[in-house]
C-alpha cells in the first residue's frame, strides 16, 4: 500500500471529520466517531481521519500509486466544500 498524509490546521476538525464521514456513509461502509474515522472507498483505497482541537489529520492508503493523486483531489474537494467559510492549507506528503 502507498500512504500519503495531510495535517490540516483547523479549529473545526471534528465537525469536518463527521461531515465527511456522514457524506461518504451513503456509498461506503464508514466507521467514525467525533475524533476518528475510516472510509473504505474500495478494496484498494481508504482514508483514515483523526481530529483534535487544532488539526484534522487524514491518511490515504492506496494499492495503486496511480490512484493517489486522484483520491487526494477527491478528498480535498469534499473537505473544501464543507469548510467553505475558511481557507484551509491542504498539503499532502508521501
Amino acid at each position: 500500500m502507498h500512504l500519503s498524509k495531510v495535517v490540516v490546521p483547523t479549529e473545526h476538525a471534528s465537525r469536518y471529520l463527521q461531515q465527511l464521514c456522514k457524506h461518504w456513509s451513503h456509498k461506503f461502509s464508514v466507521d467514525f466517531d467525533p475524533l476518528k474515522g475510516r472510509v473504505p472507498f474500495s478494496d484498494t483505497a481508504e482514508v483514515t481521519l483523526a481530529a483534535d482541537g487544532a488539526t484534522l489529520t487524514m491518511t490515504l492508503s492506496v494499492a495503486d500509486p496511480s490512484q493517489q493523486e486522484r483520491m487526494q483531489h477527491v478528498i480535498d474537494d469534499h473537505l473544501k466544500r464543507f469548510a467553505f467559510r475558511e481557507e484551509l492549507d491542504i498539503v499532502w506528503t508521501d
